[in-house]
């Protein structure tokens, strides 16, 4: 009867281990692709991939998706301000 109860903790300990290491390699592996990504997406933009300009990228296409929002709701004044906002702080960024 012991040996039933070694082998099955036995092959519990190895189930849990390939699930460990399973999980260990998949994360490993998307850090790696999302590191390599925003090198990519920084690379063709010509812009550094530090932290501060991968924000100011996102508040720019934030600011124009604003200026989408507002022309479809009819907001013609509205929609030319965001994206005069929103294509001015692209330009400082890719410049």
């Amino acid at each position: 009867m012991q040996e039933f109860f070694t082998w099955l903790g036995a092959t519990l300990g190895e189930i849990i281990r390939f699930v460990v290491d399973l999980l260990i390699q998949l994360f490993r592996n998307l850090g790696d692709a999302a590191e390599g990504f925003l090198d990519g997406l920084a690379e063709s933009l010509g812009i550094s991939p530090s932290l501060i300009s991968l924000l100011v990228l996102l508040l720019g296409l934030w600011l124009l998706y604003l200026a989408l929002r507002a022309l479809l709701r009819r907001r013609l004044i509205g929609g030319l301000i965001w994206a005069l906002l929103g294509v001015t702080v692209l330009s400082w960024l890719i410049n």
